[in-house]
């Protein structure tokens, strides 16, 4: 059997059922996925909204059947890494007006942040202690942490998402948990736990 080595073609109306039953439900886990890279909402929002918009644009590539979530992750993660390569490569743009605007403004004085409910409820879950410490690794540590004991992925399938072999996997999982144990040491011993 000759395998074809071009993208299986999907009608309209095909595009928009897979699209809305295998992808629209795992929107939440992508949002969490995205603020861990990023520790930023608005940032995680703009990553979600990219790599949804290139999800459907090449559904095509999508095998029907296969694991939809470790497909938008791997789309989320290399999102990620290609913005963040644009970001080091441009300066930084400050609109003055902006700023001014701002700062004469009434909401200067008093100001009120506004968080998104599921990142208060994971933060109440696990405590600040566990988030500041998930938070304070490098972006590399702190991607495995979250797609193996947050999201819950295998070994083989951070493989793919993270297109690093599952050798490296496993040690960046277990220096990251190394890590994570010694920055929480003393809090698990205030806690009673030895």
């Amino acid at each position: 059997m000759i395998m074809e080595d071009h993208p299986q073609k999907y009608t309209e109306s095909e595009k928009n059922t897979i699209f809305q039953q295998d992808f629209m439900p795992l929107i939440d886990a992508a949002y969490n996925f995205a603020f861990r890279l990023t520790l930023d909402e608005e940032d995680a929002k703009d990553l979600v909204q990219d790599t949804y918009l290139k999800v459907f644009r090449f559904l095509d590539s999508f095998e029907k059947g296969t694991n939809a979530k470790a497909w938008l992750f791997r789309i989320l993660k290399n999102n990620f890494i290609n913005d963040f390569r644009k970001k080091v490569k441009e300066p930084n743009k400050v609109d003055y007006q902006e700023i001014e605007t701002y700062y004469n403004s009434e909401e200067f004085g008093d100001q009120r942040y506004t968080t998104d409910l599921r990142l208060e409820v994971l933060q109440n879950l696990m405590g600040d202690e566990l988030t500041t410490a998930l938070n304070s690794l490098g972006v590399d540590f702190r991607t495995v942490i979250v797609l193996a004991d947050i999201e819950g992925f295998s070994y083989e399938e951070m493989a793919k998402i993270l297109n690093i072999p599952i050798g490296t996997v496993r040690s960046r999982l277990h220096r990251a948990r190394n890590i994570l144990k010694e920055k929480l040491r003393d809090y698990a011993k205030n806690l009673g736990y030895q």
